[in-house]
């Protein structure tokens, strides 16, 4: 795919070494609509990385990011040693919790279920403070008798920034189902555009290509249902490096299928 005019020229001017991909991790959030679904996206305020493109709730993974949680699996579903696999869930679960106000999480005594609504006063002031860095996710969970439900999350792809950006992101794609009684709100203050939306209605809309390739892919999906089965069979832990080809003075980016 041909790359906008900024990213191009980044491209052709770029020498190397490249600078080392930060972990990072997004997740596709969707709900139920009529026989399909739709999924959460948001623009980038023109002020951030990659201002100006849709793409999904996410962001780096912080030191505070060590969760306990259910599913033992997380290492192998993402190519890497517990720790580091258990810091990318928890970074995916906090941006989450940050950027949308959707907390998955549920009751210790009641591990089928999941958090009811999240967007009181008392809720927002926790969200704030750990979108400051005054309250870490497990401490908010064990203060109001919370357990992570990372079994919601469910593993998607494994997407890396090319090299001639000068931030870079080795970012994991989860995608998760909105939680019953919970409702998303636009409190990052890092977009300047939210929407619920069918994957067809994602069309013209500026992504970044791991963002649209991941639609497409759930496009393929006709319900929740089979978003699930689909994940079942997803790579998350290979990741994907899209490569720059530059000739005639054209920048192409070729994407990993």
């Amino acid at each position: 795919m041909p790359l906008p005019p900024a990213m191009s020229q980044r491209a052709r001017e770029f020498t190397g070494p490249p600078v080392p991909a930060r972990p990072a991790a997004t997740v596709v959030l969707l709900r139920p609509h009529a026989d399909t679904f739709q999924v959460y996206v948001l623009r980038r305020a023109s002020t951030m990385v990659f201002g100006g493109v849709y793409a999904f709730p996410g962001g780096t993974v912080d030191p505070s990011d060590r969760p306990d949680t259910i599913r033992d699996d997380w290492p192998e579903h993402l190519g890497l040693p517990a720790e580091e696999a258990h810091a990318v869930v928890g970074a995916a679960a906090r941006e989450l919790f940050e950027e949308t106000g959707i907390l998955l999480a549920g009751p210790v005594a009641e591990p089928d279920h999941t958090a009811t609504a999240t967007d009181g006063v008392d809720w927002e002031s926790d969200r704030a403070a750990v979108q400051r860095r005054e309250l870490t996710m497990t401490e908010l969970l064990a203060r109001r008798g919370l357990r992570l439900r990372d079994d919601l999350l469910l593993p998607w792809a494994r997407w890396i920034t090319p090299e001639f950006e000068p931030k870079r992101f080795d970012t994991w794609f989860f995608v998760a189902l909105l939680p019953e009684a919970q409702t998303t709100r636009d409190v990052s203050g890092e977009a300047d555009r939210t929407a619920w939306i069918t994957i067809e209605d994602t069309a013209g809309l500026p992504m970044l290509p791991p963002t649209r390739r991941t639609l497409d892919q759930l496009g393929a999906c006709r319900t929740i249902p089979d978003v699930v089965a689909a994940s079942a069979h997803r790579d998350a832990a290979t990741p994907l490096n899209p490569r720059v080809e530059i000739k005639d003075g054209q920048v192409t980016l070729h994407i990993p299928s």
